[in-house]
């Protein structure tokens, strides 16, 4: 009787942190929507951070860019040799990095990066009191740190995406053209004609969305980090597994979308 007590005690409890986590998380989102839109907007601080993430994953991504599309290109080409269509390989190419993997890579390598980078600044910032003394010194904390932060994610993955998508596709031209010696500008015309604007637009979508994931689970972790420098760490590495996540989960929702808008 009492071991049942017990458990029911504890699975209450855990809902109850549940539910709790998730509305503190809900209302974590609403005030950033409420504080984008109110100045003062401190351009300065979201080039600055601009500037963090790009330089902090674009070694990264540069080398998994253009090892994907020589990996890919290296893996496509049998099965479409078996079938004597190889001149479709440029087409295949362009549809796999531009709709998913240049997006998705480039979120991913983000989301370990910059979003743990994120978490543990700002983790630090919080045990260490530092957030505390910025509202006493009358700045608003969340606008400097978590606003400035997560806009500047909105902006700058879309263009890390953009550049994943065009080093993934020059590591495969390379690829191709040292088999068949196809020229760049039939290449690129082969892999871009079976794309249209919905699936330029949806790449797009992808990575705003990406972006406002990375940063704002980053900082909502950071923000509400606790236990000291065990909680940095703690907060880092959620922020990225959360993070992840929730970009395949939005991977798979956004693909939906587009295939039913592309049914119509």
């Amino acid at each position: 009787m009492i071991n049942t007590t017990t458990k029911k005690h504890l699975i209450s409890k855990t809902l109850d942190e549940f539910f709790l986590s998730v509305n503190n998380a809900f209302r974590f989102v609403i005030q950033y929507f409420k504080q984008v839109l109110i100045p003062p907007f401190h351009f300065s601080e979201i080039i600055n951070q601009c500037f963090e993430i790009g330089l902090r994953a674009l070694p990264l991504i540069t080398l998994t860019g253009f090892i994907v599309g020589v990996v890919f290109t290296k893996q496509s080409r049998p099965p479409l040799e078996d079938f004597g269509a190889t001149s479709w390989l440029p087409s295949l190419i362009g549809i796999a990095v531009v709709k998913a993997m240049g997006p998705l890579v480039t979120a991913l390598i983000c989301a370990g990066k910059v979003g743990s980078g994120i978490g543990a600044e700002l983790g630090s910032m919080k045990v260490t009191e530092q957030i505390d003394a910025m509202e006493v010194s009358a700045i608003n904390p969340f606008k400097y740190l978590v606003v400035t932060r997560v806009t500047a994610a909105i902006i700058t993955i879309p263009i890390l995406s953009f550049y994943c998508i065009v080093v993934g596709l020059i590591g495969s031209f390379i690829n191709i053209h040292a088999e068949e010696a196809t020229s760049f500008i039939a290449f690129y015309k082969n892999a871009f004609s079976t794309l249209n604007f919905l699936d330029l637009f949806t790449s797009v979508i992808k990575s705003v969305v990406f972006g406002f994931t990375i940063g704002i689970v980053g900082t909502y972790k950071g923000f509400n980090a606790s236990q000291g420098t065990r909680g940095v760490g703690k907060a880092a590495n959620e922020a990225v597994v959360m993070a992840m996540f929730l970009i395949f989960m939005e991977e798979m929702l956004i693909v939906q979308v587009s295939n039913w808008m592309r049914s119509m």
